[in-house]
């Protein structure tokens, strides 16, 4: 198994923290600033965020469209944890601090790869560009949360 991974970021949001929670849990809205590749899906027929709700993320890539699925496992007033299991095991976790100038959101996303390939593809080939894409993913979450 490889050794863990942790990518993390934040962000200066001019919008409140619950406007910025609802860009990251509204499905429209995450699909706004997510990566054009991430597809999110409820595993049953209603998409939840509530503690315990489950979901699916597939990459959508050509010829593979690896999904994890996903369990929210911490729920607060401007937080969110998903657990992830699949591919990547881990967890992502969404924090909304309200400040002055509106809100900082902390995003942490921490994992491991269980499967030595994967993991070598991964380090070899789409960790930098993952840590690039979660940054860009943030700045197009604070123009979404910025414009509501």
């Amino acid at each position: 198994m490889s050794s863990p991974k942790v990518f993390e970021q934040s962000i200066q949001i001019r919008a409140s923290a619950t406007t910025v929670e609802k860009c990251i849990v509204d499905r429209t809205l995450m699909h706004r600033w997510l990566n054009p590749a991430l597809k999110c899906e409820p595993v049953d027929d209603t998409w939840n965020t509530d503690l315990g709700g489950k979901s699916r993320f597939m990459v959508q890539i050509p010829v593979l469209t690896p999904a994890l699925m996903s369990t929210v496992v911490e729920r607060a007033p401007g937080l969110i944890v998903w657990e992830f299991k699949g591919f990547f095991s881990g967890r992502d976790r969404w924090e909304c601090q309200p400040n002055p100038s509106g809100t900082l959101l902390l995003n942490r996303f921490e994992f491991t790869i269980p499967n030595p390939l994967i993991s070598f593809g991964f380090n070899t080939f789409a960790a930098a560009w993952t840590k690039q894409d979660m940054e860009a993913q943030l700045k197009r979450l604070k123009q979404v949360a910025e414009r509501q």
